[in-house]
């Protein structure tokens, strides 16, 4: 194929509620889709859409919104238009040269894959080879003002049936609100907690106290860089230790594999470059017995249809961050949001990711329009 016309398309989506984690608080979600049309060999225009999720600033990893825009329009794109013969499967050769910006590379081969899939009339399930045609549906509650709280909000996400809870926390909110909602929904919840690296190995001791509460695992309770260090808290902490922010790569992954940083391994496409490197991570995964889940950045129907086709693979055995759309957004920019129905979500089935965008929606939504030069 050929890149003939690649947009960015700047979107402002209103939450239902705000989101708190240990780096901040969400109200609005910033991201922009990347909408590439590419060329067939036949002559045909086939048109993907990918979704960028860096936030809005370089928080959660050293990538930010506007700095991953820059970047796809002075040097990715670029790079990718000069290419005669591009498929999705050679977008990261075709990009190494290029250090880092993984998020941003993600949204690009995203949006390259999805136009590859639809022009051969296959779904991005098909081609990662998913074993499952519905996948568990878990649910992420952001940080509450009190263990009260937690138990109320968390409460309504069981009435709902969700078939797993994720709790944020932080120090000062951490095991007393884990505490709560043991005792208010009782040891047989599937619950688990992320510190999004909010930790030191000087806390070891009070992380320690997690134990009693049988959680399925502590998320990234360290810095992104601290494998070595994870290692270290892995041995002295019974609760199964979780990588998120470091694991960047195929290569991040073996080496916390090797060290036993991680007993499990979250997978985020969009922080490790893209779908085909998050399979690879899980294939490395499955092979060393170690348990991996689909996370997520908040997306929008556009990622959220692509996570449910990757987390159907056959290692992904612990229940993803796919909450239905409706848990995060009013509206969505998708004609067919996805939906939670008895605690699952369905994976889709059309040709690329699955979903169409809605025109009338990501205009309303839209703040910014880039048309990049090529």
């Amino acid at each position: 194929m050929k890149l003939r016309a690649i947009r960015l398309h700047h979107l402002e989506m209103p939450l239902v509620a705000p989101f708190t984690t240990s780096f901040g608080t969400q109200t609005v979600k910033h991201c922009f889709l990347v909408e590439a049309q590419l060329e067939t060999a036949s002559g045909e225009l086939v048109t993907g859409w990918g979704e960028n999720v860096a936030l809005d600033r370089p928080i959660y990893s050293p990538e930010y919104l506007d700095g991953a825009a820059d970047v796809i329009e002075r040097w990715l794109a670029p790079l990718l238009a000069a290419v005669d013969d591009l498929t999705a499967e050679t977008v990261a050769h075709h990009l190494r040269r290029i250090v880092g910006h993984q998020m941003a590379k993600a949204s690009v081969e995203m949006a390259v894959l999805d136009a590859q899939l639809r022009a051969e009339g296959r779904s991005l399930a098909s081609y990662l080879g998913a074993v499952r045609t519905t996948v568990p549906s878990g649910v992420s509650v952001g940080i509450q003002d009190s263990g009260d709280e937690t138990v109320r909000v968390i409460g309504g996400y069981i009435e709902q049936g969700y078939a797993r809870i994720k709790l944020k926390i932080r120090p000062g909110a951490d095991v007393a609100h884990v505490a709560a909602v043991r005792r208010a929904f009782g040891d047989d919840l599937p619950f688990q907690v992320d510190a999004n690296a909010a930790y030191t190995l000087v806390d070891a001791a009070h992380l320690r106290q997690l134990d009693e509460f049988g959680l399925l695992l502590i998320e990234q309770p360290l810095g992104e860089a601290d494998i070595r260090q994870h290692a270290e808290l892995a041995r002295l902490l019974h609760t199964p230790i979780c990588l998120d922010e470091s694991v960047v790569s195929a290569e991040a992954a073996a080496d916390a594999i090797a060290l036993r940083a991680a007993a499990v391994i979250n997978i985020k496409p969009g922080r490790v470059g893209g779908y085909l490197e998050a399979r690879r991570i899980h294939d490395l995964a499955r092979a060393h017995g170690i348990a991996v889940w689909c996370g997520g950045m908040l997306e929008t129907g556009i990622g959220r249809a692509a996570n449910a086709a990757l987390a159907a693979l056959p290692g992904f055995t612990l229940p993803g961050d796919i909450s239905g759309s409706d848990r995060f957004y009013a509206e969505d920019i998708v004609t067919e949001p996805i939906r939670m129905h008895d605690g699952v979500v369905d994976v889709p089935t059309g040709a690329g990711f699955g979903v169409e965008i809605d025109p009338e929606r990501l205009e309303r939504f839209r703040t910014r329009l880039v048309e990049i030069a090529l």
